[in-house]
């Protein structure tokens, strides 16, 4: 099967494994410069666990790194139905390659319910409207100098590209506007896929820049972990702030939250990962 060129569309066709059995999926090999971005295999993870749960919405998902993804080799996704419960149920999964597993994700599924409800969230920063601000593959491109890269499936605007400048300090805080590049299938699956996808964007970033420059070191997630509040349904840009409060021993925490554009809480995340110094030469 040819791989569309729309980044949208090219990962929708990734997000939708091929059933070999009721529990294992299969992913044809992707293509890419360097590892497999990491959201990419927590998104694919999830929809072979949601694919296994008849009825109930994920709302938590953790999820670890084990090995670095390998570009151009096919992945195997194995589910175990841990637990089917009247209103809540659990999956495992894990993602293989050369048949050993590169990344374990456990997966919760509620039932919905009325119950307590409240939300008390903290001031959203006040950013310029995403409409104003360039795309952040443009920025990149003409900060770096680098060649263009292929665009992603999900748009980012950065309100401060200054402050993403390589080897300016800025204070462990981010906040950017993201949105798909396009509408999306009416698939609650694909939805809730893509927003975890997005989930891993940027997080590390946002705890390397009171470091300036740590370029040569590429940093790699540890773990990952997703809260969905609201059934996700991404038609409009959302806001994805992020803040690294505390690093020791090279690994840095993240934690971030995802509002909707009239301020909902639709997601938090929290991500532990490595952050190293260039080695000396």
């Amino acid at each position: 099967m040819e791989t569309p060129r729309d980044p949208l569309a090219r990962l929708l066709a990734r997000l939708d494994p091929e059933r070999l059995d009721e529990d294992l999926f299969a992913v044809p090999a992707v293509g890419s410069a360097r590892r497999l971005f990491g959201g990419l295999l927590a998104a694919l993870a999830s929809v072979a666990a949601m694919r296994t749960v008849p009825a109930g919405r994920l709302h938590s998902l953790h999820g670890y790194f084990l090995r670095a993804g390998r570009p151009g080799v096919p992945l195997r996704l194995e589910v175990v139905r841990v637990r089917d419960g009247l209103r809540l149920s659990n999956r495992r999964v894990r993602v293989l390659q050369l048949g050993e597993a590169i990344f374990e994700l456990a997966a919760s599924f509620a039932a919905g319910e009325e119950g307590v409800a409240h939300a008390f969230e903290p001031p959203a920063p006040a950013l310029p409207d995403p409409e104003a601000l360039p795309d952040w593959e443009t920025v990149r491109t003409a900060e770096t100098g680098e060649a263009p890269r292929p665009l992603d499936a999900v748009e980012v605007r950065v309100p401060r590209p200054a402050d993403d400048r390589p080897g300016a300090p800025a204070p462990p805080w981010r906040a950017v506007w993201m949105r798909p590049r396009g509408p999306l299938p009416e698939d609650p699956v694909l939805h809730t896929a893509l927003l975890v996808y997005a989930s891993d964007r940027g997080l590390l970033r946002t705890a390397a820049r009171l470091h300036g420059s740590l370029r040569s070191r590429l940093p790699a997630s540890l773990d990952h972990a997703v809260w969905l509040h609201h059934p996700p349904r991404w038609d409009d840009w959302i806001l994805y702030a992020s803040e690294a409060p505390i690093a020791h021993a090279g690994r840095a925490w993240v934690g971030g939250r995802m509002l909707a554009r009239d301020g909902t809480r639709l997601a938090t995340i929290a991500q532990e990962g490595l952050l190293r110094r260039p080695r000396a030469r």
